[in-house]
């Protein structure tokens, strides 16, 4: 048996897996989530794994959430344009 077809909490690390993006979006029902908390809790393999995705998610949430730098062209063209309305 595959480590991802180990069963704990009632719902086996496949399914913690296949739904973890959608269970750190919110987009789980409440009874979703919760058999993916309950998994969480007790199974350390998918506690460790889901740690670690739920940081790298965090990060490029933030890193996309950054404004890019204006091209100052752009911005020359930008103040010109608004200067005349």
């Amino acid at each position: 048996m595959s480590d991802l077809d180990r069963e704990v909490a009632g719902i086996r690390c496949r399914e913690v897996l296949k739904l973890l993006s959608s269970y750190l979006d919110g987009d789980l029902t409440e009874a979703e989530a919760r058999r993916i908390d309950d998994h969480l809790r007790e199974c350390d393999r998918c506690e460790h794994f889901g740690g670690r995705f739920s940081e790298a998610v965090a990060a490029l949430r933030h890193e996309l959430s950054r404004a890019a730098p204006l091209d100052p062209e752009v911005a020359r063209r930008l103040r010109a344009r608004l200067s005349d309305v």
